[in-house]
């Protein structure tokens, strides 16, 4: 770990004194992460791609002004969970149906597989029902993972109204999904 952080810092200090070999070295150690993580968000393979070298573009633009308390890749990912959210925002284009197979389940086993899929079905199906800010917490929450404070910074709310706009798409989920709770209820436990 240590060793990460003195090439963080050094891949730092390389970018802050100007040095245009190091944004090369950080996009091809970082682009993959930056790009799955716009890809999860804006599910266009197109957008991602632009978005994930705006990203890069914006760090060398902010190079001078980059304060990073922990790991690089951390801080590029949250750069480009930004730049997707900012796009969403700005093009209110956003449905279910665009959301990544990434972020499915490996097949739990080939009977399962059947009712797997119907269940992801229906699970998007009552996803794209929740209301616009509630969906949008619930995917950043279950998609990508971030924390209820992360949440909170990202779309500038309280973590109470991620707390209350979590339970709330939950409660609506496990009403639209009760009867597969009783033949798929360890599958359903684990989404959610």
């Amino acid at each position: 770990m240590l060793e990460e952080e003195d090439t963080n810092n050094d891949l730092l200090q390389r970018l802050k004194l100007d040095d245009p070999t190091v944004l090369k070295v950080i996009f091809q150690k970082h682009y993959p992460v930056v790009y799955r993580a716009i890809y999860r968000i804006v599910s266009d393979q197109g957008i991602a791609e632009d978005l994930a070298q705006d990203v890069f573009m914006r760090l060398w633009e902010k190079r001078h002004e980059i304060s990073v308390d922990g790991p690089l890749g951390a801080y590029v990912r949250r750069m480009a969970v930004n730049e997707a959210l900012g796009y969403i925002r700005k093009h209110k284009k956003y449905t279910i149906e665009e959301v990544s197979d990434q972020h499915r389940l490996a097949t739990i086993s080939s009977e399962d597989l059947y009712m797997d899929n119907e269940l992801q079905l229906e699970i998007y199906k009552v996803i794209d029902t929740l209301p616009p800010k509630c969906k949008m917490v619930f995917m950043l929450s279950r998609f990508e993972e971030l924390s209820y404070k992360e949440i909170s910074q990202k779309l500038e709310i309280s973590p109470k109204t991620v707390e209350n706009q979590i339970s709330k798409a939950l409660k609506i989920l496990r009403v639209h999904l009760k009867s597969y709770l009783s033949s798929v209820f360890p599958v359903f436990m684990l989404y959610f």
